[in-house]
Formats: C-alpha cells, structure tokens, sequence
C-alpha cells in the first residue's frame, strides 16, 4: 500500500500577468507550480518572522531607552 499523502490540496487565483510570469519562472526553472508556491509561501513566513522579530526587538529597546530616562524605574 502507498504512504498516504499528508499535504492538502488548495486552490487559488492570480490576476493573469501574474500567471504568465509564474508560469514563465515554472517552465525556465523546470519546477512545478506547487514548487513555487510552497517555495513562495515558506520566504513569506521567514520574512514575516523575520519583522515580528525585529519589531519586538525596537519595542524592547525603547522600554529600555523609557527605562533609563526614568532613572532605572520601571512606572508599571
């Protein structure tokens, strides 16, 4: 008996100059679409990871820069 499969199927839209151009980099690269758009998908939640990180660092380093201009007091 085969593996069973453990990725689901999903369907989607794009405007059709975004078809022809992800078509154009599937056939150039020779991948598949759901190559892409897995590929797509995974940059995205890097990079959205990435900002979420980042935001919380500026959000801590201005709790700490409020920190020190009340002289070290923490007013929460």
């Amino acid at each position: 008996m085969p593996p069973r499969r453990i990725s689901r199927t999903i369907t989607f839209s794009l405007p059709p100059e975004m078809f022809q151009e992800v078509q154009r980099v599937k056939d150039e690269e020779g991948r598949d679409m759901s190559e892409l758009v897995r590929e797509a998908l995974r940059l995205y939640m890097e990079d959205l990871e990435l900002r979420h990180e980042q935001r919380l660092e500026r959000l801590r380093s201005l709790q700490a820069d409020q920190s020190e201009d009340n002289g070290g007091h923490n007013d929460e």
